[in-house]
């Protein structure tokens, strides 16, 4: 735990009492999730995109780990374990992807260190370049792994041939609340170590049970169409809408709200602080 983070918490205690509605460590936690926010809500439209850029590289690399196992074992659960590669290494070059972006800058948002319209931009920005960097990384390992085309064909038709339906929904729902509980056990701690557990357990459960989500599955999609198989950008995009949508309304609702309704003392705190400073 960092000295700047203790003293940020302290500085919050001292400013006001919460009557004791949440613990330390969650106090800290929050200074981590909300100061995070707002730097990416500032960021400039250019980081944003090259972050996000690097991020869809960065997620393909481990579905190319995801895809060698799958394509040797048959085994999603352990294709699921190789796949956190990615996660791991979005972590460790502070990449992102779109989905990592409903705790953070929405806590931003409503603690006022940041507006409605720039939170857009990043995730419009984020979105984006995530979709433009994983289509090449995708069409590389096409072209690398001829003989994975069948297994990647089969993987994404399991996700873009799926009918609308009560499951649907729920698998896609599970895809935003795992990656965004993965960003929040990462905010809740310094070590390094205990980050990458996290994005190890998210990604064994995002790709090992194959949850729908909107940026890796996209991946999947775009290699099955480089690579010729039956399927076609308007397939992908007929998914990745109605998904995109309820990847929102999983880290939102089972998330990211929960979050800002259990520390809302903290970002009234907050607010009060902001508009103080703002007046003076």
């Amino acid at each position: 735990m960092s000295h700047s983070r203790e003293a940020r918490a302290e500085q919050r205690r001292q400013d006001g009492s919460n009557d004791a509605a949440v613990e330390e460590e969650i106090e800290v936690e929050f200074e981590e999730v909300v100061g995070e926010g707002a730097e990416r809500l500032h960021r400039t439209f250019r980081a944003t995109l090259v972050t996000g850029f690097l991020g869809g590289v960065e997620v393909g690399v481990g579905v190319l780990v995801y895809l060698g196992i799958l394509h040797e074992t048959g085994d999603h659960l352990l294709a699921g374990l190789g796949f956190s590669v990615g996660l791991i290494a979005l972590l460790l070059a502070h990449s992102e992807l779109f989905t990592e972006n409903f705790l953070m800058p929405v806590a931003a948002v409503v603690a006022r260190e940041g507006t409605a319209m720039q939170m857009l931009k990043l995730w419009g920005g984020t979105l984006v370049s995530n979709l433009i960097g994983g289509w090449l990384i995708m069409a590389i390992i096409v072209a690398a792994f001829p003989d994975w085309h069948p297994v990647l064909a089969e993987t994404a038709q399991h996700f873009v041939d799926a009918p609308p339906s009560l499951e649907f929904a729920a698998l896609a729902i599970l895809g935003g609340a795992v990656i965004t509980l993965m960003t929040r056990m990462q905010a809740g701690t310094e070590s390094e170590p205990a980050k990458i557990v996290a994005a190890v357990v998210g990604g064994f459960i995002l790709a090992g049970f194959q949850l729908f989500h909107s940026i890796l599955d996209s991946l999947f999609a775009f290699g099955a169409i480089i690579s010729g198989a039956p399927i076609t950008y308007l397939d992908w995009l007929l998914w990745f809408l109605p998904v995109l949508g309820l990847n929102l309304a999983g880290g939102l609702l089972l998330v990211t709200l929960l979050r800002i309704v259990r520390t809302g003392e903290l970002f009234k705190l907050r607010r009060r602080r902001n508009e103080e400073r703002n007046q003076s």
